[in-house]
């Protein structure tokens, strides 16, 4: 299942941005995440500031994330903000919902905090670069 999701985002990410899907790669950190409105332990647990992915991570080329649960039925807070200079561009997460950019600077991006609930979703990221790809996880 994994591996035919990554593989769909995959196919649409090149098709979208006009590229070979053959020329992109899985990389790291592919993660799975579960966001609440308890405090942050560590730095790394402050989704909420604004960021950049490839300056975050380095080997992201492309960013995607699959939501899992929906906004405002399973949780508050928690969408999705691109930082633009003229006006913020806002997702709101949808079970189901896949979103994807470039992971440059281009794409200076946060998620709101989340109020109340638990906000689901798995980042799955790819790189042009066939020394920072990975294999599909195994399970």
């Amino acid at each position: 299942l994994c591996s035919d999701v990554r593989q769909r985002i995959q196919q649409r990410i090149a098709q979208a941005f006009g590229i070979s899907s053959a020329s992109m790669y899985l990389t790291k950190p592919t993660f799975f995440s579960r966001i609440n409105n308890t405090e942050a332990k560590t730095t790394h647990d402050e989704y909420w500031h604004p960021h950049v992915d490839k300056v975050t991570y380095g080997s992201f080329d492309y960013t995607s994330l699959l939501y899992l649960s929906d906004y405002t039925e399973d949780f508050g807070g928690g969408r999705f903000v691109f930082m633009d200079a003229g006006s913020n561009k806002t997702i709101e997460p949808r079970a189901g919902r896949v979103s994807f950019f470039t992971s440059g600077s281009e794409n200076l991006h946060r998620v709101e905090k989340v109020h109340w609930g638990t906000r689901y979703a798995i980042t799955i990221s790819f790189t042009c670069n066939p020394d920072h790809g990975i294999g599909d996880p195994v399970l």
